[in-house]
């Protein structure tokens, strides 16, 4: 029998992605809703509760709204938005977060699961094995800063961005959330446990997909024993985390990993100053391919 799926928020673009992921799939039947019916709660309700799966790919309101038209007690959830990436009634999205797969096993069991932000999978994904080792303190102040290729802005920025008649600051990296409030820093500090919000500076910039979040360390960390946590704690089979080593990198460029749902991890430097880096796709690892793995693991 194939499982069913729906994907709430289909024409956007995290969820056009998780479309064309699942489209080619024998064992997975789409429900869809019609067009002129996508606000339509009654119909919404009864593909919500007809569907084995449910990808939530919506604005944080809605995504709680659909959640409250699910009493199917069967319907698994995976939601793509950031509504419920702190509620502690759900399971983090992020399989790797600790080693020896205890968190591949909770999302497996897992009916309500919160995929990950795209910036905060790569600064987590830095922070909490370091954390775990005692390298890094709860109590530390972090600074982190990411660019990103203008699809993770949506559909209205992509649209923007490929306008011919687009504004010329276009045409050059761009810093935003200056005043220090971006949706994804309440994730960063729960998750990692963190007792001080990190500061964070992310950049979008002229070119689709593909991203790179740093995280600079200044307290005299050795590089070598960085990547010995890094190398233990991502060595899992199923893991799409790797630590690159031996590799003499000059620039990092962050679309070298587009239409990936691979993670790198990168460790630059050694004693005081240490960059952690992380390079993903914000639309693979960082958005509908991170939805996708998970649901392989709890189908």
């Amino acid at each position: 029998m194939k499982t069913k799926v729906f994907i709430d928020g289909e024409s956007g673009t995290t969820g056009l992605k998780i479309f064309e992921r699942l489209e080619m799939r024998n064992d997975i039947e789409l429900l869809k809703i019609a067009s002129h019916l996508r606000k339509d709660s009654s119909e919404k309700r009864k593909l919500l509760n007809a569907a084995d799966f449910v990808f939530l790919c919506l604005p944080d309101d809605a995504a709680v709204e659909s959640v409250s038209l699910i009493d199917n007690p069967d319907v698994r959830v995976i939601d793509a938005s950031t509504a419920h990436r702190t509620n502690p009634d759900w399971d983090y999205g992020f399989p790797e977060l600790f080693a020896k797969g205890k968190q591949y096993e909770r999302i497996r069991q897992s009916k309500r699961v919160a995929v990950p932000g795209c910036y905060a999978s790569g600064f987590i994904a830095l922070v909490f094995p370091l954390i775990e080792a005692g390298i890094i303190s709860r109590d530390d102040s972090l600074f982190c800063y990411g660019i990103s290729g203008y699809s993770g802005a949506g559909k209205p920025a992509i649209a923007e961005y490929e306008s011919p008649d687009r504004s010329s600051e276009l045409g050059s990296a761009r810093m935003y959330a200056l005043s220090q409030s971006h949706k994804h820093q309440p994730e960063m500090q729960k998750v990692c446990g963190l007792t001080k919000t990190p500061m964070f500076s992310p950049i979008i910039d002229d070119y689709y997909s593909g991203m790179i979040v740093s995280v600079p360390l200044q307290a005299g960390h050795e590089s070598a024993a960085i990547k010995d946590v890094y190398r233990s704690h991502y060595c899992g089979e199923n893991s799409r985390v790797r630590l690159c080593e031996g590799e003499n990198v000059t620039f990092l460029a962050a679309n070298s990993l587009a239409d990936s749902d691979d993670m790198e991890i990168y460790v630059f430097g050694d004693g005081e100053r240490v960059l952690l880096s992380a390079r993903y796709d914000n639309l693979g690892k960082g958005a509908s391919g991170a939805a996708v793995q998970c649901f392989n693991l709890m189908k």
